[in-house]
């Protein structure tokens, strides 16, 4: 029996992390909650739990950090989704923290680039265009994929 999963999203500026979430949903029946538009939702219907946001000071956005903090049940399985404008260690780690309190099983996590056109990148017409690519959402999927198996 296929597990009932949410993906629970903040998308600000270019759609990024979205593109990533509208493949899984393609492909998968999966429930989606912008937590922009949505602050309180039970989730206790679900097996696993998704975080996706882009990142923002070194960060998940704070929409969703709150959400997990507010909503996430205990002892659910979860992984993270993110979109950034150059990946380095840590951009999960404050996500983390909130689900590790909540004794959720961490699943994994993935993060590719994404378009930015965030503060002197707005400039020069932004960083990263392409991004994410066609290849990146593919990988995407693909992990989600595994943590069905």
């Amino acid at each position: 029996m296929m597990k009932k999963t949410v993906i629970v999203y903040a998308s600000k500026h270019h759609g990024n992390t979205f593109k990533l979430i509208k493949a899984i949903s393609d492909k998968y029946e999966i429930a989606i909650i912008d937590a922009m538009k949505e602050t309180h939702v039970d989730l206790q219907k679900y097996d696993i739990v998704g975080f996706a946001s882009g990142i923002d000071f070194g960060k998940f956005y704070l929409e969703i950090e709150n959400f997990a903090r507010e909503n996430l049940p205990l002892q659910k399985e979860v992984f993270f989704l993110y979109t950034c404008a150059m990946d380095r260690e840590g951009f999960t780690d404050s996500i983390k923290e909130i689900a590790l309190e909540k004794d959720a099983v961490i699943l994994g996590a993935y993060g590719c680039r994404g378009y930015n056109t965030y503060g002197p990148w707005k400039l020069i017409g932004g960083m990263n265009k392409s991004h994410p690519t066609e290849n990146e959402i593919q990988e995407c999927v693909n992990f989600y994929e595994k943590l069905l198996i």
